[in-house]
């Protein structure tokens, strides 16, 4: 299970704290976008600068809370809304955005939530559900079709046995409920291959995925992202998982290499410009004394971007790469 802070619940850990107040520069002054703040955690370093403004969103409501603190010490530098990131575009912005962060991990507290059920080692029904969900993992395992369940483990999960668990949990749940504890189990009896991660480490993600719709999410995200930013003005990614970091890696190279002009427009030097450059073309990854500290940041992932124009870009591209994985999140209408 990912996360963004250390099992400390005292301490408070954002991941790549560091790299991405260098990237951003807050010092500079400027409007940031916090696109899961969570805890707080890059919100409040940014915002210790004085010039700085934060646009944070979060769909976990236990955020609010958090939020209200905020609001209390930064006053008007701070606006918090209990929004899923892909309504970006839903509020009034301020035409100058300086930056937009994606932390794609979750916070030891969200993971500590036994009313979530975000993780293998709780008892109890399934849910999964971190703020908008019309389902939960509960639903998905009772009502959709085995080979739906293979998919969605396969694809999500990259989970080698998702055959034998889709078929072991069709057979179990047409005699009792499986809650938290039974799926573990009946994980653990489907795998008895050697893995250092718990044998349900997988089953679990891509539970999750599908429940917070976190495939059409990110991409939609991303998409309304690169044309609210501002000339100049950093986009980053912050991310815990293959799926997740191949997605966010496709767009930035992609942008990074589209042109501010149609090609049936004659090239000059005012505006034969990229849209993008890279700002890292190697990822970055937490140094060996984050890890220390911070154990669950190792598998995180840093992307980031610079915006060079304001040429509107077209990004039905990102939509139609990863159709696929799209589909199979769609699977969750079935219910």
């Amino acid at each position: 299970m990912r996360a963004t802070i250390a099992s400390d619940e005292n301490l408070h850990y954002p991941v790549l704290l560091n790299e991405v107040l260098s990237i951003i520069s807050p010092q500079n002054g400027g409007t940031f976008i916090d696109c899961t703040f969570g805890q707080g955690g890059y919100t409040e370093k940014i915002l210790e600068f004085p010039k700085t403004k934060v646009i944070a969103f979060d769909r976990d409501s236990k955020s609010k809370n958090i939020a209200i603190k905020f609001k209390q010490k930064f006053k008007n530098r701070f606006e918090f809304y209990n929004k899923k990131f892909s309504d970006i575009d839903s509020i009034k912005l301020p035409k100058n955005i300086n930056g937009i962060i994606f932390d794609l991990g979750f916070s030891y507290n969200q993971i500590r939530d036994k009313s979530k059920g975000l993780s293998f080692n709780h008892t109890g029904q399934l849910n999964m559900k971190m703020g908008y969900n019309k389902i939960s993992a509960d639903d998905i395992i009772k009502k959709l079709p085995a080979k739906d369940l293979e998919k969605i483990f396969k694809y999500f999960g990259d989970e080698k046995n998702s055959k034998i668990i889709a078929r072991k949990i069709d057979k179990e749940r047409n005699i009792k409920n499986i809650d938290t504890e039974g799926l573990v189990k009946l994980i653990n009896l489907s795998k008895k291959n050697f893995t250092k991660k718990n044998k349900a480490t997988k089953i679990f993600q891509a539970l999750r995925i599908l429940v917070n719709e976190e495939i059409s999410e990110l991409i939609s995200g991303l998409s309304k992202s690169c044309n609210l930013i501002s000339d100049g003005g950093i986009i980053i990614t912050v991310t815990f998982h293959s799926i997740e970091d191949k997605i966010c890696k496709f767009f930035f190279n992609t942008i990074s290499s589209y042109k501010a002009v149609s090609r049936y427009i004659p090239i000059n030097k005012n505006n034969d410009k990229l849209a993008f450059n890279l700002i890292n073309k190697k990822i970055i990854t937490p140094t060996n004394e984050e890890i220390e500290i911070n154990p669950p940041s190792r598998s995180a992932k840093l992307r980031a971007v610079k915006r060079n124009n304001t040429k509107k870009i077209d990004t039905k591209f990102l939509f139609n790469k990863f159709e696929n994985l799209l589909k199979i999140e769609k699977l969750s209408k079935k219910l």
